[in-house]
């Protein structure tokens, strides 16, 4: 997918008044000001502070998005002090990268850490382009030789990258270095739990991204993924097994993760993973962890809502018992299980079994910047929630300006917005429509890739 290059980013807010009013007000002769918990309060004649008020008015609003910063600094001094501030970014990112091939297992931790941060918050295509591979050799080093700890981190490291350098060429490239390590830690029983949680969410969200139209690393990685959650279905007696100490964790981001490449499956393939697995999960809802319950849950409401775009008429064959132990869940009120779990798991399966009985799907707008998304479908909710579960706070950030995730959810490219074009907004109904047709023209685009990967499956 070809990525749309970003311009540099302004500063602050805080700085970016204190250098306007200087500008601004300099002509005036000297204006001493006072910086209070409300903004900045001049003690000049009223004529300065009105001034000032515009200015600060005018730069408030500006410094609230980061493309109308970047035309606000287009004079002035303004420009140099981005120029400093970026590249100290750089340099700063550019130490965190030297840190990865550390000695000290604390130095590479928390260079890991630092870059994870860096990559949640900011879009650094520009940066990374050039560095991708050495970025890829040190994350696969720290898989390889780290402890638990280091490789959990680098994992979520290596999705944020595949994040950053989107879909296209660079992204793929990353992915053929790390999918393997990230497949072998996964499956390995004596690595550590969490580092083989983060390796499950890794996998699915590199595949999701750069394995779109190579059926072979789909196959391959939703195989993986299997090996690993189906340790928790019922054997030949119909009992489920008794789980070790954080495996339901790991089962249930090997199921998110699988059930977010199914999205990708073409038709032929998901009516085999239809027949195989919804029984298997059914049986599943009984397990005793309240989460690993849920992952199930959402997976299956997921695998019948792809089951009824292929068949309108499509129904499971079981789905009576399925109903009522969704009711079950749904209205449970046992003692033995913590209040804040009976309340999160009666709302998910009151949503699951509404869907289930009347393809009834609690929509859910989540707003960022001017903009906004509907999540009008277990398919739309899957693909969300498994970036928020990467980007975590700064996934609204990558909503407004990476192109990656604006093409997935069908956004178009992004926003440069100024003041009126800001206080100029459009209906949430008109919203809705455009959000729901962009979605399915690209749902129709998905299509023609999966008839694509059809062959290989």
């Amino acid at each position: 997918m070809p990525r749309i290059k970003k311009g540099k980013r302004g500063s602050n807010k805080c700085s970016l008044r204190h250098e306007v009013l200087q500008l601004q007000l300099s002509a005036k002769g000297p204006l001493s000001l006072k910086v209070g918990r409300n903004g900045v309060k001049g003690e000049s004649a009223a004529s300065d502070d009105e001034l000032a008020s515009d200015v600060l008015s005018h730069y408030s609003s500006a410094s609230e998005s980061a493309s109308v910063v970047d035309e606000a600094t287009g004079g002035g001094g303004e420009p140099v002090d981005e120029q400093t501030a970026q590249e100290e970014t750089e340099d700063k990112l550019k130490q965190c990268i030297d840190n990865l091939m550390d000695k000290s297992a604390k130095t590479r931790r928390a260079a890991l850490d630092s870059l994870g941060g860096a990559f949640s918050s900011k879009l650094l295509y520009d940066f990374l382009i050039e560095r991708r591979l050495t970025v890829s050799d040190c994350l696969e080093r720290s898989l390889r030789k780290g402890g638990g700890e280091e490789q959990a981190a680098a994992a979520t490291v290596c999705a944020q990258l595949c994040v950053q350098l989107g879909g296209g060429d660079e992204g793929e490239e990353g992915f053929k270095i790390l999918r393997p390590v990230l497949s072998a830690i996964m499956i390995d029983g004596c690595a550590s739990v969490a580092a083989r949680q983060s390796c499950a969410r890794a996998l699915g969200m590199c595949c999701y991204i750069s394995a779109a139209e190579d059926g072979e690393d789909l196959v391959k990685s939703m195989s993986h993924l299997e090996s690993v959650f189906t340790m928790s279905y019922p054997n030949r007696e119909g009992t489920l097994p008794t789980p070790n100490a954080g495996a339901p964790g790991l089962h249930s981001a090997a199921l998110h993760a699988w059930a977010l490449l199914v999205t990708l499956c073409p038709a032929s393939r998901i009516t085999v993973l239809l027949d195989l697995h919804l029984p298997k999960l059914q049986a599943c809802l009984e397990s005793s962890d309240v989460n690993y319950r849920i992952a199930v849950g959402e997976t299956i409401a997921l695998l019948v809502e792809l089951g009824r775009d292929i068949d309108r008429e499509f129904e499971f064959e079981d789905s009576d018992t399925l109903c009522e132990c969704l009711k079950g869940l749904a209205t449970d009120g046992n003692k033995h299980r913590a209040k804040n779990d009976r309340r999160k798991q009666r709302s998910i399966f009151r949503e699951v079994l509404h869907y289930i009985e009347n393809e009834d799907f609690s929509e859910e707008k989540i707003r960022f910047g001017v903009e906004g998304i509907y999540i009008d479908s277990w398919m739309r909710r899957r693909v969300y929630d498994a970036f928020k579960e990467v980007l975590e706070s700064g996934v609204r950030h990558h909503l407004q300006f990476n192109p990656l995730l604006r093409d997935i959810f069908g956004l178009g490219p992004p926003l440069i917005l100024d003041s009126s074009v800001k206080s100029s907004k459009i209906s949430r109904f008109e919203k809705h429509l455009f959000n729901s047709a962009a979605f399915k023209a690209r749902t129709k685009l998905r299509n023609k890739v999966r008839d694509k990967r059809a062959d290989v499956m």
